[in-house]
């Protein structure tokens, strides 16, 4: 498996969009994409709906690019936060990359899951 993917941190968050708001915070979605396709630690980043639940699907080169991009988008993340309430969070990744994200994130709350097994396709 390659280093940079036995490392790899993905986080999930879910907004619950206020009445009203649907249309302003999907307006914002661009712009996040287009700040993040500018970070090297990017594995995968985008957006999905659930009718005024939104989730970024996302994930990261270890705990460092993850706490970059969090560095990278935070005004953005003040904007959908005036508009929406962060519902749920999760990050998933390696124990040592967990352990390296508890204290910096440790305001938002989230639900850390550690991995346990899994796979690198070499056919994907």
């Amino acid at each position: 498996m390659s280093t940079k993917l036995s490392n790899a941190v993905s986080i999930h968050p879910y907004f619950n969009i206020r009445e009203g708001n649907l249309e302003a915070f999907t307006a914002l979605m661009p712009d996040f994409v287009e700040k993040t396709s500018a970070e090297p630690g990017c594995l995968y980043y985008d957006f999905t709906m659930n009718g005024n639940t939104a989730f970024c699907r996302e994930a990261y080169i270890g705990a460092e690019g993850l706490l970059a991009h969090i560095a990278n988008v935070t005004e953005l993340l003040g904007k959908f936060l005036e508009l929406s309430d962060l519902a749920r969070l999760e990050v998933h990744g390696p124990a040592e990359e967990i352990e390296k994200l508890r204290a910096p994130l440790a305001d938002l709350k989230p639900d850390f899951f550690v991995r346990v097994t899994g796979l690198l396709n070499p056919h994907g």
